[in-house]
């Protein structure tokens, strides 16, 4: 349960396998940010029908992080519907605290985002944020939020 994330959302509950495999500086860092307490009522700034719901900036609006930029873990995993990937900035290096959840496949990011994770429950949760505005690259008004996020092992420590 240590590779495991629970991600509570408005709907329920959404568990991600966290893939170490894949990107271990990444979970690392997912992980001690969950432990922080850091995403716990982060709101879904960007959420895109049909493509993918986007979190973890505490300023809401898409430019703010933790402040540690993770150097990018490109890898062989592929956006498939659940994926969990960091959003980042132009450059490769600037992945932050934000990442976001695909809808559906987005082949076109694969090799260019840093996968570190996979919903294995509760994706009609995901499915359920409120969408934002096509006009507005998906902006949200009155956003849906984070309501917890804890790496598993310290949930079932309770």
């Amino acid at each position: 349960m240590e590779d495991t994330l629970y991600l509570d959302v408005p709907k329920g509950r959404v568990t991600i396998k966290l893939r170490p495999d894949l990107a271990p500086n990444t979970v690392a860092r997912i992980k001690e940010l969950a432990r922080e307490g850091f995403y716990d009522g982060i709101v879904f700034h960007r959420v895109i029908d049909g493509f993918m719901a986007q979190t973890g900036d505490p300023r809401g609006d898409g430019t703010g992080g933790s402040g540690k930029h993770l150097k990018a873990e490109f890898n062989s995993g592929k956006h498939l519907r659940g994926t969990v990937s960091m959003a980042r900035a132009n450059d490769p290096d600037s992945a932050d605290s934000q990442f976001f959840i695909c809808f559906a496949p987005a082949p076109f990011l694969d090799g260019k985002y840093t996968i570190f994770g996979e919903v294995t429950e509760g994706m009609d949760h995901i499915d359920a944020i409120k969408k934002g505005s096509a006009s507005q690259n998906g902006s949200v008004s009155n956003p849906d939020k984070i309501t917890k996020m804890q790496v598993a092992a310290d949930a079932d420590k309770k």
